[in-house]
């Protein structure tokens, strides 16, 4: 079963490398934008870091549970459904990869 997972990630990881302007890189079962950590494999759950407002919905819809990390720029959330991987590991890149407000200038 854990193969399956992983090659749920590796489509991910794919998808998501394949424009080099994203910035995007692998380290083992973690994806980075700009260094920093925004989606990790855990086990069969794929753990993104997503704005704390758009966590919380997904927890209360069922969708996700709440994840651990170290280092989230909002909250970290489990989400076991793979058709929901490259949807939120997009958010997460786009959340994690943005410079905070006030410090692009």
């Amino acid at each position: 079963m854990a193969e399956a997972f992983n090659q749920a990630f590796a489509d991910v990881a794919f998808a998501l490398q394949a424009d080099p302007d994203d910035d995007v890189t692998q380290d083992g079962d973690r994806l980075l934008v700009r260094g920093r950590v925004f989606a990790r494999l855990d086990g069969g759950r794929l753990v993104v870091d997503l704005p704390a407002a758009r966590a919380e919905d997904l927890m209360s819809r069922g969708v996700a549970t709440r994840g651990s990390g170290d280092d989230a720029r909002g909250a970290w959330v489990a989400v076991e459904d793979e058709a929901d991987w490259l949807e939120l590991a997009t958010e997460a890149h786009q959340f994690v990869g943005e410079p905070a407000v006030g410090r692009d200038s």
